[in-house]
């Protein structure tokens, strides 16, 4: 399945939401490419350098800093526009990896099933019994504070969930009549799975896909609130509300800005994923 089949599935899928499915998409689209285009464009944006100091200490919000200083004097609003960068970086890379990971082994698990689907499937509930965000924090403190090894540790929470999500759909699908044509003809199961199956899979990945980076929006802040995905002086979201922490009433706005732009970026991916599940529903309904 080549990209402009994707891009084609993804845009019929887009118009045959219905009127509320396709605002919540929109909205969560618009939300998501302006905090996308924030980070893109962050050295035109933030006024300052979001890691040297460029005003007084616990400086609240002012012409000259829109969002206060924090209790080393650097801009909380250079580090918000930076910090979107970083937490992108893991989002993006986290969910694409398990993704990556995940749908080509539920494809050969539920296809071919026998002892290939066995093992992987309980490989895949061994890793599903363990609560997320606990695993993740094992796997991130194992691998030390990076933005990569936090990208790493998030996507093995994950996997599981694309693995159980496309095997589930493949079992049903494997037996259509369409497939059993595919096979007839003497097609290759890798290419009755690529072109006559996956297709069909788009809308379902596309939600679990939105949803879970929601979650790993908020999975990152926590990786980055207990010190295991970044490292000083890094601006980031989640590592800037631990340093604000001690500041909750002296300096809100320390703790303000970064939990807003948390839970905003979070409900953009969270809508998108409301909104294509729509298609979901009507069509399994």
């Amino acid at each position: 399945m080549t990209v402009s089949t994707v891009r084609e599935k993804l845009v019929a899928v887009y118009y045959s939401l219905p009127r509320r499915g396709r605002g919540l998409v929109l909205a969560g689209i618009i939300i998501v490419a302006a905090i996308v285009f924030m980070a893109v464009a962050a050295p035109l944006l933030a006024p300052y350098s979001p890691v040297e100091r460029s005003g007084r200490s616990l400086e609240p919000p002012s012409w000259e800093h829109p969002l206060g200083t924090d209790r080393l004097g650097r801009d909380v609003f250079s580090r918000i526009i930076y910090g979107s960068r970083t937490v992108l970086k893991v989002v993006f890379s986290s969910v694409l990896l398990s993704l990556a990971v995940g749908v080509p082994l539920g494809l050969v698990s539920g296809y071919h099933g026998g002892r290939i689907d066995r093992a992987l499937s309980m490989f895949m509930d061994a890793l599903y019994a363990f609560p997320g965000l606990v695993l993740a924090i094992a796997l991130a403190a194992a691998l030390g504070p990076r933005p990569e090894n936090a990208a790493i540790a998030i996507a093995v929470v994950y996997i599981p969930t694309y693995f159980r999500m496309v095997r589930g759909q493949v079992l049903q699908l494997r037996e259509s009549p369409f497939v059993e044509t595919a096979r007839a003809l003497g097609l290759t199961s890798w290419r009755i799975m690529r072109r006559h199956i996956l297709p069909h899979l788009v809308p379902t990945i596309m939600v679990v896909f939105s949803l879970s980076a929601a979650d790993a929006v908020l999975t990152e802040a926590a990786l980055s609130f207990l010190g295991l995905a970044v490292e000083p002086p890094t601006p980031d979201w989640g590592f800037d509300l631990y340093n604000a922490k001690g500041f909750a009433r002296s300096a809100p706005w320390l703790i303000a800005a970064p939990g807003f732009m948390i839970t905003l970026l979070a409900t953009g991916f969270a809508l998108i994923g409301e909104g294509l599940s729509e298609q979901v529903r009507r069509s399994e309904a």
